[in-house]
């Protein structure tokens, strides 16, 4: 699939840059492989799963629901590059070519939101707008933030409006193939881990 000639927002672009420059050194002779782990979560993440618990509140779902998504576990995005390695060593005519990295089980995209709120100790998300409603909003906030210019980013953009309601998985078995990659650790046993882990971190606060 080629590169799309728009990006929705400045990190899907710079995310094709770097994966590009990376491409291009592989023809210049450095021996790489390009990894593309999709959406990483687990214990320790500072990135989704904060960003999930944090408007646990106020989330609505975007869409009918029914859009599917496939993630993957942090020891299963460790384990591909440790893997990546090995074979690029074994095999050196794999270099430059790219791998998708999930947990190769998509499922409802808003399933997968209400259990990470459920390990968090909250409720599932009941609310819904439509799709068209959220790329509204979206776009609205991107301008008033962009004029009146803003610090930080808006509760919804266009980008992440178009994220929660679109399907978005991937063929992993190139991985499996060249790099021997398998996820190790299922989303079931991910989640309970997780729970775990925001457990603790309360206890700490």
């Amino acid at each position: 699939v080629p590169y799309p000639a728009r990006y929705r927002s400045p990190y899907p672009r710079t995310k094709a840059l770097a994966e590009q420059a990376v491409v291009r050194a592989s023809s210049a002779g450095i021996r790489t492989i390009i990894l593309r782990p999709h959406l990483i979560w687990g214990p320790g993440d500072n990135h989704l799963v904060p960003r999930i618990i944090e408007r646990a509140h106020r989330l609505r779902r975007i869409g009918d629901g029914r859009n599917l998504v496939d993630t993957v576990y942090i020891d299963n995005a460790a384990e591909a590059h440790l893997l990546a390695a090995v074979a690029l060593k074994k095999r050196p005519e794999l270099s430059g070519r790219i791998y998708f990295i999930s947990q190769g089980e998509p499922i409802p995209l808003w399933d997968m939101v209400n259990a990470i709120l459920k390990a968090g100790g909250h409720k599932p998300v009941r609310k819904s707008i439509s799709s068209n409603k959220a790329m509204v909003i979206g776009t609205v906030l991107e301008w008033v933030y962009r004029v009146l210019r803003l610090n930080g980013e808006p509760q919804m953009t266009r980008f992440v409006a178009e994220e929660l309601a679109s399907a978005h998985w991937f063929d992993i078995g190139a991985a499996c193939k060249d790099l021997g990659y398998r996820p190790k650790v299922s989303t079931t046993v991910g989640l309970q881990r997780l729970k775990e882990w925001l457990e603790n971190e309360h206890k700490t606060v």
